[in-house]
């Protein structure tokens, strides 16, 4: 009977241990690509989307995350690209690009900046990629 009252208290403290291991929690940047021109696009195209922190000038930035949109010809192209919150400093700046290519070779970019999460940024954003001279 003894041994029953000692095991109690460890299965408590076990149960109580496995409560607090929750999964890490992410975040994600939603949303889509569009780009103007009224052409399709081969079926070996590739959209690629980026979440990076662009705080520093004079340094490359840093990839937070990317996704490769494959096999679709037409936009809208929809992304959402997940991120830890606990990995993201509030005085950073974050930004989301695309860049779409046709058999290894640039067809459209984002030319301009679009801020995400911090600093009021939203976390769903669309963006226009235009469209980059052929030779």
């Amino acid at each position: 009977m003894k041994a029953i009252y000692t095991l109690v208290p460890l299965a408590a403290l076990t149960l109580a241990g496995c409560a607090s291991m929750e999964p890490a929690k992410s975040a994600e940047v939603t949303g889509q690509v569009i780009y103007r021109e009224r052409i399709m696009l081969p079926p070996n195209a590739q959209v690629t989307v980026t979440l990076a922190d662009t705080s520093l000038m004079d340094a490359p930035s840093k990839t937070i995350a990317t996704q490769v949109i494959k096999g679709q010809t037409a936009p809208p192209f929809k992304f959402a690209l997940a991120y830890d919150p606990k990995a993201i400093d509030p005085r950073n700046t974050y930004s989301v690009s695309a860049r779409i290519e046709v058999d290894g070779k640039l067809r459209f970019i984002t030319d301009t900046h679009t801020p995400v999460i911090t600093r009021g940024a939203p976390t769903h954003v669309e963006m226009i990629a235009v469209g980059v001279p052929q030779n």
